[in-house]
């Protein structure tokens, strides 16, 4: 320790060696993707004909979260670009997160953007404050004048307002918008339905190619953890803690992103606990936490009453653990119920409504339709895909804080 005596700060981290490694947006080493061989080949195949020079097939990669679509269409797209430099072929790829950059306009600039060497071109993206049709035209400048082949990945492409930016990309050649440059486009979803909901003129020239990521299996998350392990110190994970920890993952989700985060949480844990090896007891703690973490994420910013309908389904899960769905007219009775608890006006049954649709396009809750009957006619039941004893506990924080 230094002269300076301040013992606030650890200088010297018993348990992670490189804690990088278990960060979610870390892109592996090429041999470090498990469990996605098939997959990476497929995909592989698609683009293919990118590194002569030629049109890539437009794919669309479906999948639940943490299946590694994200991962291994950035790993595809990198060793594409490197293998056509080595053909003679200048290519290059642009990432964009659909969640972030969800308007048209966004989401242009952010591929002008990072496709463009003014230095080349001459050409400025600015932040903002052109038009969208100013926009496009600069990027079909930048293309043109810079590569011969372009891979665009759109990720969480569902979260898109709406079909346009697909219609221009996916046409752009045969629209006569792109003299030399090729583009494929790769869009990413966690909604196998999404497909459903596309124009049809869109869905015909995106739809060229289509993959479905399936869960990993407690095999590949295993592996996978194996693979960042040295993210610790040797000797630091007792030898249960990784298996345990792939268990546990598997038969909840088959979501690698939050198997790493179980591991990242259990060494965390043996860190506060002042302990020198991650215990197995940690990971039972740390999925707990991880699950908490997340789901606080994911309802960050949102409405008092948006709060009020999912702790209504909270309650009702919680109460009848033996029932599969509720309808919405027994959940906007508990939600009466808590806002006068809370002493807050309801809002009407049909915002009740849509507010249950939006928690099902964030995954926290599954809907499906019901019949009952000629008397009944069918109607509407809402389940609780997360934990809810964990979503009871997050919303009651969030509401005291």
């Amino acid at each position: 320790m230094s002269s300076s005596g301040d013992d606030l700060f650890t200088r010297d981290d018993p348990i992670f060696e490189n804690k990088e490694l278990l960060e979610i947006n870390h892109l592996p080493e090429e041999g470090r993707i498990v469990g996605r061989d098939d997959e990476i080949s497929d995909l592989a195949n698609a683009v293919n004909p990118a590194i002569f020079g030629q049109s890539p097939s437009n794919l669309l990669i479906y999948g639940k979260t943490g299946t590694g679509k994200s991962l291994c269409a950035k790993h595809i797209s990198e060793r594409l670009v490197r293998v056509a430099k080595e053909e003679g072929v200048t290519a290059e790829f642009a990432y964009v997160d659909c969640a972030q950059d969800s308007t048209e306009t966004q989401a242009v600039q952010t591929i002008a953007y990072s496709l463009n060497d003014p230095e080349v071109t001459d050409v400025k993206i600015p932040d903002k404050g052109l038009s969208t049709s100013t926009y496009y035209k600069r990027l079909w400048t930048v293309l043109d004048s810079q590569y011969e082949v372009v891979l665009i990945i759109l990720d969480e492409v569902d979260k898109l307002d709406d079909d346009d930016i697909l219609m221009q990309l996916s046409r752009a050649g045969e629209a006569g918008k792109l003299d030399s440059c090729k583009i494929g486009v790769i869009g990413i979803s966690n909604k196998i339905k999404y497909k459903d909901r596309m124009d049809e003129r869109v869905k015909s020239s995106l739809c060229e190619r289509e993959f479905v990521f399936p869960p990993y299996d407690a095999n590949q998350l295993r592996d996978i953890m194996q693979a960042r392990s040295d993210a610790f110190k040797d000797g630091v994970l007792e030898p249960s803690v990784i298996p345990r920890s792939a268990a546990l993952a598997a038969r909840e989700h088959g979501d690698a992103r939050k198997a790493i985060d179980i591991l990242r949480y259990a060494g965390e844990i043996a860190q506060s606990n002042g302990s020198e090896t991650v215990q197995e007891e940690y990971v039972v703690q740390a999925r707990e936490r991880a699950e908490t973490d997340r789901f606080r994420e994911l309802i960050r910013g949102s409405t008092p009453h948006s709060r009020y309908v999912l702790q209504a389904l909270a309650v009702l899960s919680l109460n009848t653990p033996s029932e599969d769905g509720f309808r919405t007219t027994k959940i906007f009775d508990v939600y009466e119920e808590i806002c006068r608890q809370e002493g807050s006006d309801t809002l009407s049954l049909r915002r009740v409504r849509d507010l249950l649709k939006e928690h099902a396009f964030l995954d926290i809750i599954e809907q499906s339709r019901q019949s009952g009957g000629s008397a009944e006619g069918s109607y509407t039941e809402h389940q609780l895909l997360e934990d809810p004893d964990v979503v009871r506990k997050v919303l009651v924080e969030t509401d005291e804080g």
